[in-house]
């Protein structure tokens, strides 16, 4: 591997995930270490090395070293790579320490445009399994000994890679479709159930067993997703979900829309979260521009995440109680998401996707008359969760189906990717916004809730709790709201101020083109991570000096969580299951991005 050594980014030779990295890897393989705009520690290592350091890695962290993320990146087409090796495909491990959120690395492998491949690290990290068939699907990277490397977001039919840089954007890039009957019956062919193929047995020494699909449905596996089971009578011996079938290509659409058209996007991966789901992003693009956002945009942006955060809780609360079987909660707690949406439509103009956060700040500032608002339902919710707490969660059916059902402890969580309420209710305190402050999270006061036994019930409490302290963390918003600007005087800041586009023809130009072209980002490559309603998301974005990103990637919780679901199912009953599946927290639009 032939580049340029880099001397270390500042202080990242004080931090100790990097010092292992260096201290483990053969130095005749000349690992290199790279600096990226968000700080987090970069090191390019050999493939013939890179099994051996996270093996390393992974028992030296007694259990508290996360693979938080692995994804890759084609990089033929792009221009500005100034100090790294040469490399056709680069694969990114992203490792996590939850002794210190600060504490990140990014552990990078150069691959050959022919037949790239890596050894496979799904017997290290269990949840490196499905990002392996992603980035396998996506790119057409293998990964040797890998137990099950089939496609996992397109159709099992699918022809080439669609991260591809030479693979098309848009469906009018090829000719219009048609479907003969041959294709037709390859289709539907390839549709057809064949357990081997999933890697279960049709037998076993006593009996036979039976193959069911839970799924495609709505509720209980909550809309397009799929559970293969493998049963013998009521009793699950083994479990296997089936996503893709809400896949809508979100990473390959940030490569060809502009920075800021861009945006929209970004609500329609976890829907539930609205703006939630802006904030890493434009964070992510701040960081790669240098802005600064001024703090009244910053406690906006903190106010409006909280309250999308009560709102998926309360859905979450509802339908997990549907799910076991109580009817009347759904209906209470979509009346009080309402009242939430009442409040987004009359700040943001826009109830569930009001993609309102901007470039350097938000869309516009606070109307006449929002604290008001927020202050009444600041004082109606608290109640109303005090009634649900009789209702549900001392219902003593409902803790029968919930209680000692999928559990997990903190370790199986770490190993898994697990993090927000799920990580939390094993009775791990950990928090992003708590060990990571982003925003202005550092000046407000809020406790991170907890359980004790990673099952189902806790899992419950754990966001109830959440949704106590959000109202918390609101109400210290409104009492100390700043005032100022809501968006950075800064040239990269998009749109800039309309107003300013009223006294000289510069500024109307400048607005023009950030809203038509977008605006040119310097290069680089940043990550931004946010605790979202239902664990880490993030975004890591590279830019090559252009208005348009070279590599967007989206870090989502969900696509981490499901992969738990054959670990929690062996041995339960199918009504267990169903709850398992609900007090996981997921939407699909957030698995399949």
């Amino acid at each position: 591997m032939s580049a340029t050594v880099l001397p270390p980014p500042p202080l990242q030779s004080e931090r100790p995930l990097l010092k292992k990295i260096l201290e483990q890897t053969d130095a005749s393989l000349s690992p290199v270490l790279e600096i990226t705009r968000d700080n987090i520690a970069v090191v390019w290592i050999s493939p013939l090395s890179i099994r051996l350091t996270l093996q390393m890695l992974k028992e030296d962290s007694q259990n508290c070293l996360m693979l938080f993320d692995l994804t890759a990146i084609d990089e033929r087409d792009r221009i500005h790579r100034e100090g790294q090796p040469a490399s056709s495909f680069t694969v990114v491990y992203h490792l996590m320490s939850l002794q210190s959120a600060a504490d990140e690395v990014r552990i990078k492998v150069a691959l050959p445009d022919h037949s790239p491949s890596l050894p496979s690290i799904s017997d290290i990290w269990p949840n490196a399994n499905w990002y392996e068939r992603e980035i396998w699907d996506l790119f057409g990277i293998h990964f040797d000994q890998h137990p099950f490397l089939r496609r996992i977001l397109t159709p099992p039919t699918w022809t080439d890679h669609p991260l591809r840089k030479d693979h098309h954007a848009r469906a009018t890039e090829k000719p219009p479709y048609s479907l003969t009957e041959d294709q037709e019956k390859y289709e539907q062919d390839a549709l057809c159930f064949d357990p081997s193929l999933w890697g279960m047995k049709r037998h076993s020494d006593h009996s036979d067993f039976m193959f069911l699909n839970l799924g495609p449905n709505h509720p209980s596996v909550h809309g397009v997703f799929r559970i293969v089971l493998q049963l013998e009578g009521e009793r699950i011996v083994d479990a296997v979900p089936d996503i893709g079938f809400h896949h809508r290509g979100a990473e390959k659409m940030g490569e060809r829309q502009s920075w800021h058209t861009y945006i929209p996007y970004t609500d329609r991966v976890d829907y539930l979260g609205g703006v939630m789901n802006n904030f890493p992003y434009v964070m992510a693009v701040e960081t790669l521009a240098g802005i600064s956002v001024p703090p009244r945009a910053q406690m906006i942006r903190v106010m409006l995440a909280e309250l999308f955060r009560i709102a998926s809780h309360l859905v979450f609360y509802g339908t997990m109680a549907q799910d076991v079987g109580q009817l009347s909660p759904v209906f209470y707690m979509f009346t009080d998401r309402e009242k939430i949406f009442r409040i987004i439509e009359a700040i943001c103009g826009f109830r569930m996707h009001p993609a309102w956060f901007r470039i350097g700040g938000v869309a516009m500032d606070l109307p006449v008359g929002w604290e008001g608002l927020i202050r009444s339902f600041l004082d109606y919710l608290p109640k109303r969760l005090d009634e649900y707490d009789a209702l549900v969660m001392r219902n003593p059916i409902f803790r029968a189906r919930t209680q000692g059902i999928g559990a997990y402890t903190k370790a199986e969580a770490v190993e898994w990717g697990v993090t927000g309420p799920g990580l939390r209710a094993c009775g791990l305190e950990w928090d992003y916004r708590k060990h990571a402050p982003y925003a202005c999270y550092d000046q407000l006061e809020f406790d991170i809730p907890t359980g004790q036994n990673g099952d189902c019930y806790d899992r419950i409490v754990v966001h109830i709790e959440e949704i106590r302290q959000s109202l918390r963390i609101i109400r210290q918003c409104v009492d100390h709201m700043p005032s100022g600007p809501v968006k950075a005087e800064h040239s990269l800041t998009t749109p800039p101020p309309k107003a300013r586009t009223m006294h000289d023809i510069e500024t109307l130009i400048h607005h023009f083109l950030n809203v038509s072209w977008g605006p040119v980002i310097p290069p680089g490559e940043a990550r931004a991570c946010v605790e979202a309603t239902k664990g880490l998301n993030s975004y890591s974005l590279i830019s090559d000096g252009g208005t348009t990103s070279y590599r967007t990637r989206i870090r989502t919780p969900s696509f981490a969580h499901l992969q738990m679901i054959p670990l929690l199912s062996r041995g339960i009953m199918i009504a267990d299951l169903i709850a398992v599946v609900g007090s996981i927290d997921f939407v699909m639009a957030d698995v399949d991005r």
